[in-house]
This record gives C-alpha cells, sequence and structure tokens, in this order.
C-alpha cells in the first residue's frame, strides 16, 4: 500500500477537500475523505487578494500565505483523525494550494498559488509536495488544467471515447481517446461555478445556489446569453486556462451593463453560460466523445446538470462515482497521485494540454 494525502482548495473558496488515496502501477483507490472549513475571516482575506483589493498586499500575502498552510495542515490532520492511519503511513501531501493570480498569457507567464507547505510539513509531519503549475509554465504551458493527466490515469476506456468534465470555479474537460491512439487533450472552457456562486451570494446572501433551484426558478435571457457568450475568451483556440481574474462579479456587471433583470433571470443565464460554454467546446474539438463523466461541486446544481443532458444529444452523461470516485474528490485525489509522480519522477503535464514544450517533472518537495 502506497498512501498520499491530496489537498484541493478551488477558485469556489467553498473549503479544503482532503483525500487519502492508496495508489498502485494501475490502480489509484481513495480511502478516505474530509472537507475542512476554510474560516470566514481568512477567505475575505484570500478574496481581497483575489481582486487586488486594499493597500499592502504584500504584507497581507505574506500573512495569508503562512494562516493558509496552518489550515491546510489542520486538514490534513483532521483527515487522519477521520480514519485508520496515521501519519507514519502517508508517503507524502500533495496541496494545490490557492490560486491568488494565474496569468498565463502576460509578457512574463506567470501563476501564484499560496498555503505555506514548509508549515503543511512541519505541523503534519508529512513530506509535502506542492507548487505544481510554475513547472509547466517554465515549459512554456498554461500551467492548467494538470488533472487530465490523472482522468486518463483513472477514467480512461479502451473502448470508447470519454470527455472529463471538471466544474469547480472554473470548468475543464479532459479528452480521453480510447486505446491511447491519440494525447489527452484539453482546457478550460470557462466559468464553472464562480459566477453563480459570486451572483447568488451577492443578491441572496447565500454561498451557492442548493440544487440550482434559484437559477431553475429563472428564465434564462437570450440578450444576455449572446452578450456573454461574446466575451473572446470562448472562441479562443486552445491550450487556455483561465480563473477568477477574468471571469467575477466585475465581468457580470459589464454584460449587464445597466440593463434591467431580474436577478433570478440572471442566474438562469449564468448556469445556460456554464452548460453552453462547455457542450460547445465539446462539440467544437471532442465531437467525437460518446460520454460525459462529470466532477466537481457543479455536479450537484441539479439544474446545471439537466441542462448539460439536453445539450448533449445521445451522449451518456454521469458522474465519477459510476468509476469508483465520488466526484467530490476527484481532484483532491488528482493532487495525492500528483506528489506520487513527483516523487518517482514521473513527467505528469499533458503537453497537449497545456502547451508545454514537453513533459516535466511537477512539483516542489518540502521533505520531512
Amino acid at each position: 500500500m502506497s498512501l498520499y494525502i491530496g489537498l484541493m482548495s478551488g477558485t469556489s473558496l467553498d473549503g479544503i477537500d482532503a483525500s487519502i488515496v492508496d495508489i498502485s502501477p494501475h490502480q489509484v483507490r481513495l480511502k478516505r475523505s474530509v472537507d475542512y472549513p476554510i474560516p470566514a475571516a481568512l477567505k475575505q482575506q484570500i478574496l481581497t487578494l483575489m481582486n487586488n483589493q486594499g493597500g499592502d498586499n504584500i504584507e497581507l500575502l505574506g500573512e495569508v500565505d503562512a494562516k493558509l498552510g496552518i489550515v491546510f495542515a489542520e486538514a490534513a490532520q483532521h483527515l487522519l483523525e477521520n480514519s485508520p492511519y496515521q501519519a507514519k503511513d502517508i508517503t507524502a501531501i500533495g496541496s494545490h494550494g490557492q490560486t491568488i493570480r494565474h496569468r498565463p498569457d502576460s509578457t512574463t507567464p506567470f501563476t501564484l498559488q499560496i498555503g505555506d507547505a514548509s508549515r503543511i510539513c512541519e505541523l503534519t509531519g508529512i513530506t509535502t509536495i506542492t507548487d505544481f503549475r510554475r513547472r509547466d509554465i517554465a515549459a512554456g504551458g498554461q500551467g492548467a488544467p494538470l488533472v487530465p493527466a490523472f482522468h486518463r490515469a483513472v477514467f480512461a476506456s479502451a473502448d470508447e471515447n470519454r470527455c472529463i468534465i471538471n466544474i469547480g470555479g472554473m470548468a475543464n474537460i479532459s479528452y480521453l481517446p480510447k486505446n491511447g491512439h491519440q494525447d489527452t487533450a484539453g482546457f478550460d472552457t470557462g466559468p464553472g461555478n464562480v459566477l453563480l456562486d459570486s451572483w447568488c451570494y451577492q443578491q441572496t446572501g447565500e454561498y451557492y445556489d442548493k440544487n440550482g433551484s434559484w437559477g431553475k426558478s429563472g428564465k434564462s435571457s437570450d440578450a444576455l446569453l449572446q452578450k456573454m457568450l461574446q466575451d473572446p475568451y470562448f472562441s479562443q483556440a486552445p491550450p487556455k486556462s483561465t480563473g477568477r481574474e477574468h471571469f467575477n462579479l466585475d465581468w457580470i456587471d459589464k454584460k449587464l451593463a445597466g440593463n434591467a433583470f431580474e436577478a433570478r433571470d440572471v442566474q438562469a443565464s449564468l448556469t445556460e453560460l456554464t452548460a453552453r460554454t462547455i457542450i460547445d467546446a465539446i462539440d467544437n474539438h471532442f465531437a467525437d466523445s460518446s460520454q460525459l463523466i462529470i466532477c466537481g461541486g457543479g455536479v450537484y446544481n441539479l439544474h446545471l446538470k439537466e441542462r448539460l443532458q439536453q445539450l448533449s444529444g445521445q451522449r451518456l452523461v454521469c458522474d465519477t462515482s459510476a468509476y469508483g470516485i465520488d466526484p467530490n474528490w476527484v481532484e483532491a485525489a488528482a493532487f495525492g497521485w500528483l506528489a506520487h509522480c513527483c516523487l518517482n519522477k514521473i513527467p505528469a503535464n499533458e503537453p497537449a494540454v497545456t502547451g508545454a514544450r514537453s513533459r516535466v517533472i511537477l512539483g516542489a518537495i518540502y521533505p520531512k
């Protein structure tokens, strides 16, 4: 048995996903998982950094980096306390960190994830691996998405072409061709939950639209949807990746441009935007996919899932639980797997996905 912990805190800031995975040469098995909360005050500080608000952000960055490292360590410890395992049983922790900036298309491309790995290692006594994205960017890639290699290892089929749809804050797709005759492909399609959650919180005070019920109660506006779809990101050719820097409340406000809409109709339109851009991306790039497999928090937005099924035609739509991994924990499991790849010097990026010049070993190691 080779056990790893994966820690994932995504764009939605809805908590830290922590999973223990058992990794063998031919299988990845999920052993235990927990969702660990991010304290409200810390979440607000993270949003301040993400939105480039306030004054001395370097001071705040250092403080939040340290605090997040402590909270990530607490998440790992809480996970172990709710499992039959101890720290000595864990080979390493793979921590994605919290993305504060992602600028792969700037003059000097960069990406920044925080959550002090030194503190995670020190507090847990477990070797910690983090900073997975920057090596891919150094190799000329987008640094994202990184999970397609994991999707291929776990969900690929010898008999059919599949697409994995990961709906977190952002949505990304992984194309898994049958028999491995082609490279794995994929990219960020655009917003997943981030606009839905941001609008819902601003308008209702709820962090998310439970089951998508509020959005379903509204009526999507064709005019608003078409205006949103004109964003250049959606027609940009892959490889591509995006983040909260691009898709946020200010983006929604610009698209509304003083027009009066019922708040729930805006939510319905944002739901349609997420569904439409995902299916359009699949139709335009991976039309021979016969099965669409969903993971991430968006799987619990029943209205969004319903629209994906309606737009997907005859394709089978299901979630990753049909293949042994609960959709909530796929990304956390992926970062445990990426830690395994790093320690074993296995390149884990997909150049066809990120645009990197070559396959490279991802991650920085903080040994116990």
